[in-house]
């Protein structure tokens, strides 16, 4: 096999589908399920979101992320269920994954605490026809990968009282390596693989219309060098969000969120590449929608974005 061939099935391939780092992007602020199953059922009402994601705008094949997220309380608001469908495409390989949460909530003194457990199926394959061969006889090698199935689960805990806010994640526990020898995927449970994500804020009240809440993601890849965000968002009369995000020198994120009403929700992002990669494109774009389709006044979870 010619070497070109080989480096870009090295390159493409999710060899290590659940690698020593889990893959963060600033959608998790409009979207905390993505993060923490316990996150479910935390709004107190039926959501439907939609979220798009389009990272190093001008680089071809850079990635591109389509998912839609329902989540509901359930039994008397102590149970949370949360579904999330993630399509992700990156070069000519593309990843489809199911997920389900469950949350498990209870109620202390003045806050909530939850536990949250998810399960996921990645459906994933590619398509190395669409590739281009440079050299003679290259066209033989690129045959289009059969579909592969893997599973996954998360963990996770999160708890609110007043206006903090505190969670804890697992994000994957398996971890899976390409045999190319038997062409297919290999089950590896290894905790030194893992990811620890913390993330904790407080939303300030500075008059009746405008609150501050800044907050926090810590990542934190056993073995590995801690990554983290720094946020800033500020809320006017529940109707704006606009603030940022800084990521470990990395990027820098804006984010403006305006509320049609107490239902419908529209957000967008934009990150500014710091590194390397600014050279060659530009930033990532996000743009989320999110219907509620029921509403309560409830100042119990500050992270309601």
């Amino acid at each position: 096999m010619n070497w070109k061939i080989y480096i870009l099935i090295l390159f493409f391939l999710p060899i290590k589908l659940s690698g020593q780092i889990v893959p963060v992007t600033d959608q998790y602020v409009l979207n905390p399920l993505l993060i923490n199953p316990a996150y479910a059922g935390a709004r107190n009402a039926l959501n439907f979101g939609s979220f798009y994601r389009m990272q190093w705008a001008g680089i071809n094949g850079a990635p591109e992320t389509l998912s839609l997220t329902v989540d509901a309380p359930a039994f008397n608001n102590r149970v949370g269920l949360g579904f999330m469908l993630i399509n992700d495409k990156i070069g000519v390989t593309k990843e489809t994954q199911l997920v389900s949460n469950y949350a498990f909530k209870i109620f202390l003194k003045g806050g909530i605490l939850s536990f949250g457990l998810g399960g996921s199926m990645v459906l994933t394959n590619t398509a190395w026809s669409q590739l281009i061969a440079v050299d003679p006889g290259d066209e033989s090698y690129l045959i289009d990968s059969k579909n592969y199935i893997v599973p996954n689960f998360s963990y996770g805990m999160y708890y609110t009282k007043d206006k903090y806010f505190a969670g804890f994640s697992i994000p994957k526990f398996l971890n899976y390596e390409f045999n190319f020898d038997k062409n297919k995927y290999s089950l590896k449970v290894d905790p030194s693989l893992y990811t620890y994500l913390f993330t904790t804020g407080y939303a300030f009240e500075l008059n009746k219309k405008i609150h501050f809440v800044p907050s926090t993601l810590i990542r934190y890849p056993t073995g590995m060098k801690v990554n983290y965000d720094l946020n800033a968002y500020f809320n006017y009369n529940d109707r704006f969000w606009l603030g940022a995000s800084y990521r470990n020198s990395r990027s820098i994120t804006g984010l403006f969120q305006f509320h049609i009403d107490s239902q419908l929700k529209l957000a967008y992002s934009y990150d500014f590449n710091l590194g390397e990669l600014s050279k060659y494109g530009g930033g990532s774009h996000g743009i989320m929608i999110r219907y509620t389709f029921s509403y309560k006044v409830d100042a119990v979870n500050p992270l309601i974005f």
